[in-house]
């Protein structure tokens, strides 16, 4: 995806409470359309294929979640963190990355939250779509049930993070932590685009959530096709998270909007008809796509073989 792609829109006028809809940024009108005609070919699945949900590594009984003390949750402490890029540091930077004209990077503070280690996989969201009749046929959500799910819409992503948080809530197996953050204000939602960068990036300024220079070591980009969630082990990342460079793109509750970030704009309200931020990039995307700062933007209805999600838990807007 070029830079012009990463700055098309065919929807800059479009506002939301508050603020006007700024740099339109990645829009998947434009750059998914190429990326579409251009990979569709090297993701050649059986449709055919139901995902099972026999692997070992997670939860097969009930949600599929990851078989671990938190089911797959990582705690971000509160605190600042640095947003943004500095061109000066990043030399791939975009200009909507700027925090404005007189200021390269911002400090945001955020309350603690969780956040996914994984991509929401095939199988997670397949035990959704079935429990409430979506029409997976029409999704053509076909693949290895531990592939990260992806051609779902931004409402479809918001629809399993409201199911998960109610099955959180009533399932007596969920873990105190969890309970306790559900019970004290917090909700599953996707992650705010300033949760998402925070938990990529750390505390420390890093381009990549490995550090500063590029590597694909850690993550699965300019590969065409997608990996298992995972599969890319990142130690080194500011919080062992998985897959928060590249894969898939993943969808945030935050609409598009000029930096600075307000956390006021942050919402789950489809009626304002805004374009969704998403970060990460994807399999298809190039190095400079992948790095923590990126921002993209898409439309709630779009369906995309290199869009995906996770999920977080957050008291947050």
């Amino acid at each position: 995806m070029s830079e012009e792609d990463l700055k098309s829109s065919s929807r800059q006028d479009n506002k939301v409470p508050g603020r006007t809809v700024g740099f339109s940024v990645m829009s998947a009108i434009i750059g998914f359309v190429a990326i579409w005609m251009g990979i569709q070919g090297d993701l050649l699945w059986d449709s055919s294929t139901k995902p099972n949900f026999e692997n070992a590594e997670f939860l097969s009984a009930e949600l599929g979640l990851p078989n671990d003390p938190f089911w797959g949750f990582i705690e971000i402490q509160a605190g600042d963190f640095t947003m943004g890029s500095n061109p000066v540091l990043d030399r791939l930077a975009y200009e909507n990355e700027r925090w404005s004209s007189r200021q390269r990077q911002g400090e945001v503070y955020l309350p603690s939250f969780y956040i996914s280690q994984y991509e929401t996989t095939i199988a997670q969201f397949s035990i959704y779509a079935e429990e409430i009749g979506l029409d997976l046929e029409q999704i053509e959500l076909a693949g290895p049930p531990d592939f990260a799910v992806h051609n779902v819409t931004w409402s479809d992503a918001v629809g399993y993070a409201r199911w998960l948080d109610s099955k959180l809530r009533s399932s007596p197996y969920t873990p105190d932590r969890l309970k306790n953050m559900l019970e004290g204000g917090g909700r599953v939602t996707l992650p705010s685009e300033a949760e998402w960068e925070k938990a990529a990036r750390g505390t420390d300024g890093r381009i990549f959530p490995w550090g500063s220079q590029p590597s694909s070591d850690f993550a699965n980009f300019n590969t065409g096709a997608i990996h298992s969630v995972g599969s890319k082990s990142c130690n080194e990342c500011a919080y062992g998270l998985s897959d928060m460079a590249g894969n898939v793109w993943e969808f945030t509750r935050s609409p598009l909007q000029d930096y600075p970030y307000d956390p006021e704009d942050d919402f789950e309200n489809l009626s304002d008809d805004a374009l969704w931020v998403m970060r990460g990039g994807s399999f298809a995307d190039i190095i400079n796509n992948v790095r923590v700062a990126v921002r993209g933007a898409v439309d709630p209805g779009v369906r995309s073989n290199t869009i995906g999600f996770r999920v977080a838990i957050s008291t947050g807007q």
